[in-house]
């Protein structure tokens, strides 16, 4: 199926009543909530990101990149994006959309754990985890400082062709030098999973309003997903957009952490033009906290509209 199966149909099928808002206290904020028809979408923060301009954007014109970083207010020298996990409480499911970074990626990141205890939420309740990608960000966070898997009542759930490779033994070798911790990484969170993974293909219904949409690119079996249950759609849409304003404004020019850049140029247009079209509501792991709102056309390009 080709990257980014997502029809008409699917977005008009979709899934938010109304937005209400749950901030915590200033300063902490780990948590914002977005009620979908009977079911809540809480956005927990696993802290941020630092990333060098040159990983994330090597191929673009400098001085244009540095040029719309100044105009929003954002640093120069590198990038410092949000993680933002989504959290879906349903009447019988406490469903995770990946788990974060854990202790051993970044001293910025791995915080969801606390976050989420202060929002409320019990890791031993988390009746099911399912991923986008294995980039540390969204995986790493899977087994704690003990080796033992953070979320011991969960099912686990991730599209066949993203676990296939990079559970593959040839993936290391044919990393780039500088990602070769990534494949390890995954394939050793991964090998946890052996016996309790569900592998599924593009629009499946993973869980109960749950459906796999395809936005390969940013990894070859990068997966996003359309929660519907109420008026409006919703899409967790991962790391298939991956910044605020270089994606919206630039959404042509390649980014560093795409494997395939040209593959995830191509998803990233189509995602937004039918986001925008359609006035789904969107909410992306790297988008300022809480990462969610709505796509906005803006001449030639589009721009994000922050709702909470």
């Amino acid at each position: 199926m080709a990257p980014l199966d997502l029809t008409r149909r699917t977005l008009m099928q979709g899934s938010i009543a109304a937005a209400a808002t749950t901030l915590l206290p200033v300063g902490l904020r780990p948590a914002q909530a977005l009620q979908i028809g009977e079911a809540v979408l809480t956005s927990v923060s696993d802290g941020n990101l630092v990333l060098p301009l040159s990983f994330s954007y090597p191929d673009v014109p400098e001085d244009e990149l540095i040029a719309l970083l100044e105009a929003h207010g954002q640093p120069t020298d590198s990038l410092m994006p949000d993680c933002n996990v989504p959290i879906l409480k349903t009447s019988d499911r406490l469903i995770l959309f990946d788990v974060g970074s854990g202790a051993n990626f970044m001293p910025t990141a791995g915080k969801l754990i606390e976050n989420m205890e202060e929002a409320g939420f019990d890791p031993a309740e988390v009746t099911d985890v399912v991923f986008t990608h294995c980039h540390p960000d969204h995986l790493w966070g899977l087994i704690d400082d003990f080796d033992e898997i953070v979320f011991p009542n969960a099912g686990f759930h991730m599209g066949r062709a993203e676990w296939e490779f990079w559970r593959d033994p040839g993936t290391v070798d044919a990393m780039p030098e500088a990602r070769k911790t990534f494949a390890v990484g995954a394939q050793n969170r991964l090998s946890y999973l052996e016996d309790m993974i569900t592998l599924f293909e593009p629009g499946a219904e993973v869980l109960p309003g749950v459906e796999a949409v395809d936005t390969a690119g940013h990894t070859p079996g990068h997966m996003s997903y359309m929660l519907h249950g109420g008026s409006e759609p919703v899409l967790v849409a991962g790391d298939a957009i991956l910044h605020f304003a270089v994606s919206f404004e630039h959404p042509s020019w390649p980014s560093g952490s795409d494997q395939d850049p040209e593959m995830g140029i191509a998803t990233r247009k189509k995602l937004l033009d039918r986001l925008a079209t359609d006035k789904a509501m969107l909410t992306a792991y790297h988008l300022p906290t809480p990462g969610e709102g709505r796509v906005e056309r803006e001449g030639s390009a589009y721009r994000f509209v922050a709702e909470g």
